[in-house]
């Protein structure tokens, strides 16, 4: 296994469920922890500590951000959807995976991966940006290049993928989450009722309260 640590491949030679490296605010850990338990997966998490990163987690995915996914087999998966796609082969009686893979739901995720996520960036961390670029711009176009074709694709069925919830909820909701969290106020008097529903349907799911227990920094438990 690549760039492993003399204590990451002790971790290994034990290891007999996957195991992943995960913070519990991160969208994109988000994301695949929702995944994994929706597929069914029995998996062990380590909740990292960003200022201190696991040298076995780095050894094994130098990128150093997560999700990680180290497999009982020394495979390592350290890409969100490549995750959350792992997660669903061959476990996805319901159809998850299946109804996300619709020319609608792939712009969705694109859509939200690259542009919303950029101007989420921006609104949310403003610091990191020129001084002469204000939160309220980014607000304004993470809004346009997201937001408002979420509501009207929303508006006409109740998930992303139709009647039925899908993969493609599961990447973009935990950043929708993110971004009215900003600033919630402002975002709950915007309209989008069929926004609001879907977000306030996922974060009341059983699903998302479990995948967002509180766990003892830097350590390894069961999910």
């Amino acid at each position: 296994m690549r760039g492993e640590t003399p204590d990451a491949r002790v971790r290994r030679a034990l290891m007999h469920r996957p195991l992943l490296y995960t913070y519990r605010r991160c969208p994109y850990a988000m994301r695949a922890r929702m995944a994994l338990v929706q597929a069914g997966v029995e998996f062990d998490v380590h909740e990292i500590v960003l200022r201190d990163k696991p040298a076995d987690m780095l050894g094994m995915s130098p990128k150093g951000t997560v999700p990680v996914l180290v497999l009982p087999d020394g495979r390592v998966v350290d890409e969100s959807l490549d995750i959350m796609q792992w997660a669903f082969h061959g476990r996805d009686p319901d159809g998850w995976w299946q109804r996300a893979q619709s020319d609608s739901c792939h712009a969705f995720i694109e859509f939200n991966d690259g542009p919303f996520k950029q101007h989420l960036d921006g609104y949310k961390y403003p610091e990191r940006y020129p001084a002469d670029t204000v939160p309220a711009f980014h607000r304004d176009q993470a809004v346009t290049c997201l937001l408002r074709p979420l509501e009207v694709q929303l508006g006409g069925q109740p998930f992303l993928g139709g009647d039925q919830p899908c993969a493609a909820d599961l990447a973009v909701f935990p950043f929708v989450r993110q971004f009215r969290a900003v600033d919630a106020g402002w975002f709950d008097v915007q309209g989008r009722p069929a926004t609001q529903r879907w977000l306030r349907g996922w974060l009341e799911s059983e699903l998302f309260q479990r995948c967002m227990r509180k766990l003892a920094a830097g350590t390894t438990v069961q999910f």
